[in-house]
């Protein structure tokens, strides 16, 4: 149900969310999410062309995210790029179903619906903030060598 495009652009859009506005290249989210370059910058342009990141060129520049995480629902990136499909009509297309849906697909689909209502109510921040023994992506893990770092200095 979740495609990996829309795994890789979850990872993108918290890696940036947890950068606090800074800029990072293609080459620093894909290192830091592990996604392939190459298929990073693909998604990189559709949440681009939605509105969701902004990218910079030149010396300093890179993407950052365009919306408050608070205000960003999980939904919203997967809608963006590769909305979960919905059953509309059967999928066999049966002429005896007349454009209706039989028990199965009609249950199939509202389980769809309660999935896109949860994935609603989700923001970005939600999953920054959630407790849990594992970091989102390897940004966190750059913090604490920061963080570890400075008390070493003071």
């Amino acid at each position: 149900m979740i495609t990996q495009t829309t795994e890789y652009a979850l990872r993108a859009v918290v890696f940036l969310a947890m950068s606090d506005g800074q800029a990072h290249t293609t080459a620093q989210i894909a290192d830091g999410t592990k996604v392939p370059t190459a298929y990073l910058s693909k998604v990189l342009q559709s949440l681009s062309r939605a509105g969701l990141v902004s990218s910079q060129r030149g010396l300093g520049g890179g993407f950052t995210l365009s919306v408050n995480p608070s205000d960003l629902s999980i939904l919203e990136i997967i809608e963006t790029v590769d909305p979960i499909p919905r059953i509309h009509s059967c999928p066999l297309g049966l002429a005896e179903h007349g454009g209706a849906m039989c028990s199965l697909h009609k249950q199939l689909d509202e389980a769809l619906a309660l999935v896109e209502i949860s994935l609603s109510k989700s923001s970005i921040r939600d999953l920054i903030e959630a407790p849990t023994r594992v970091g989102l992506c390897t940004m966190k893990k750059k913090r604490r060598k920061a963080q570890k770092a400075k008390k070493r200095i003071t």
